[in-house]
């Protein structure tokens, strides 16, 4: 009987509260109602201030009131709220608001406000970027509130794109901010914003998570800047890379336990998509108004602190006293003896008639160098002065550009339309599959990358790429092969009729499936001519091993 009043008690709190949420942003009325509830129903103490996104508790409060219940079920740990009102009888259902719905409005007060916050402490237009960056989160949690009741639609109908509208606004606001700001001190940190903002795109993905990654290891890029502009003059930078960061290591862990493939639908009793939104949207938009800009931390009795953010990156600028003493006896000393001016040459030594080859034919004979007068090896360029981009997909008018890729566990799958072309550039140990009939197939300076394709309009174009693999699973003219070397090459049947050109490439071997059942046989491409002159005229021929 308690765990039935408890139950029916806290969803029709959840509808008191929806209905005041249409007339007034904040609900400071109830506060004191809700404190003295709790306190006479469990004996806790709690804060009692409710912000706009109040609707309800999040999901490590609503387990520590439910567990101080003697019999709260699972069920009713999710639908709780800390406030009382009429008991009523009608047996509706006891979920109001889903956890993962909680834990998103958890994730933006612990991760997205605070950084509002410290984002005002550093400069007006870094804060500007961070509102416009909380605002996506916030237009995206009523995009998750409208997943969760509806059907999963269809990604190129009107009313998914509207959805997005929000979020797509807000990420091209950070872009025209930055841009406009180009001779700002803090341009590393709008830089940073703008490469990490596409991190909304994991909704419309199958590999959310990876999704993420992604874009954060882009802001590393500009992130490291930071740290190595205001490392010693303004802390604050510092603290705002770490809290920046743990935004991308905190959406993880929550995508990885509710989103895992995807955007979680409700496919079995969902509504339709659009119906959904409209009315998610007009009920959350006055919280949306009033919380947009909230900077407040979370209340202590909202639920556990957050977790503590991940330690800076290690510096690669600290010079340590090794590289002190080598630079004194480097570069630095080179200067130091060329600064001598006229005094440089009192460190020679006179070279004896007996000590001169020219003119002593006997060390000639001889053959012998000194070891002495053997130059030293030169110096490789340190790694730490190669530049590393950061990687790089995204499609660009008609055109995908996948670059600087290195070791991707898991394919790259881009999917293309008839007058679209790609572009792979500077890919270490990475599969890329294109699906769909494409224009046009570029791969330039890969090392260990495959790529599998569909169908391509124009051909394959492979430039300066080392132990390559290309798949072809339907139909393409021709593939075009210049100056790479140990590739291997898998036509269908389909693509038999396909030319192939190369120029300085060696180990190139083509795979065609005319075995018996189907079955690959590997002819290698032949790498030795033999050139003669026949009347004046060069003739070129394949030159043959025999047996």
């Amino acid at each position: 009987m308690t765990e039935t009043n408890f139950s029916v008690q806290g969803y029709n709190l959840v509808k008191l509260l929806k209905r005041l949420e249409d007339a007034t942003a904040r609900l400071e009325d109830v506060t004191i109602y809700q404190e003295g509830y709790v306190q006479s129903k469990f004996g806790l103490e709690k804060d009692g201030k409710v912000d706009g996104f109040a609707d309800s508790v999040t999901a490590s409060s609503a387990e520590r009131i439910a567990s101080a219940g003697s019999g709260a079920s699972a069920a009713s740990k999710e639908a709780a709220t800390p406030v009382a009102t009429a008991p009523n009888s009608t047996g509706e259902s006891k979920e109001e608001e889903p956890k993962s719905i909680q834990e998103f409005k958890h994730f933006i007060e612990q991760n997205v406000d605070p950084l509002v916050k410290l984002s005002a402490e550093i400069d007006p237009t870094v804060e500007k970027a961070v509102v416009f960056l909380a605002n996506a989160f916030k237009a995206q949690l009523v995009f998750l509130k409208a997943a969760v009741q509806s059907k999963k639609p269809d990604f190129s109908s009107s009313a998914f794109v509207k959805g997005l509208t929000p979020i797509n606004e807000n990420i091209f606001s950070i872009g025209e901010l930055k841009e406009e700001n180009r001779n700002s001190k803090y341009f590393a940190h709008l830089n940073a914003i703008s490469e990490g903002s596409p991190l909304f795109s994991w909704i419309a993905g199958s590999t959310p998570v990876s999704t993420i990654t992604d874009f954060k290891d882009a802001a590393q890029f500009w992130t490291n800047r930071i740290l190595k502009e205001f490392r010693s003059t303004d802390p604050k930078s510092v603290e705002w890379v770490q809290q920046f960061l743990s935004v991308f290591d905190s959406l993880k862990l929550y995508v990885k336990e509710y989103h895992t493939t995807g955007v979680t639908w409700n496919d079995t009793t969902g509504e339709d998509f659009e119906t959904v939104y409209e009315r998610v949207s007009n009920e959350g938009s006055g919280a949306s108004s009033s919380g947009a800009t909230s900077s407040e931390p979370h209340s202590s009795g909202a639920g556990a602190p957050p977790p503590p953010p991940p330690p800076p990156p290690a510096s690669v600028f600290e010079v340590n006293e090794q590289s002190k003493e080598q630079e004194s006896g480097g570069i630095g000393a080179v200067f130091a003896e060329l600064n001598q001016g006229e005094n440089i040459t009192k460190s020679l030594k006179k070279v004896e008639k007996s000590q001169q080859t020219h003119k002593n034919p006997e060390l000639r004979a001889s053959g012998k160098v000194s070891d002495k007068a053997v130059p030293p090896p030169k110096p490789k360029k340190p790694s730490t002065l190669k530049t590393k981009k950061p990687p790089r997909k995204e499609l660009i008018g008609n055109k995908w550009f996948i670059e600087n890729y290195e070791d991707e566990a898991e394919p790259l799958v881009i999917e293309t339309k008839i007058d679209e072309s790609v572009f792979i550039g500077k890919c270490v140990n990475t599969l890329v599959q294109i699906k769909g009939k494409v224009n046009a197939v570029t791969v330039n300076e890969t090392e260990k990358c495959s790529l599998v394709l569909d169908s391509s309009i124009s051909g394959v174009d492979i430039i300066k790429c080392l132990r390559f693999g290309i798949q072809v699973e339907n139909t393409l003219p021709q593939i075009t092969i210049d100056a790479s070397d140990s590739g291997s090459i898998y036509l269908s049947k389909n693509s038999l009729q396909a030319q192939i050109f190369t120029s300085s490439s060696t180990g190139i071997n083509i795979n065609t499936p005319t075995g018996p059942d189907g079955d690959f046989v590997e002819v290698p491409l032949p790498e030795q001519m033999i050139h003669t002159f026949v009347e004046g005229k060069l003739q070129t021929k394949i030159y043959e091993h025999a047996g």
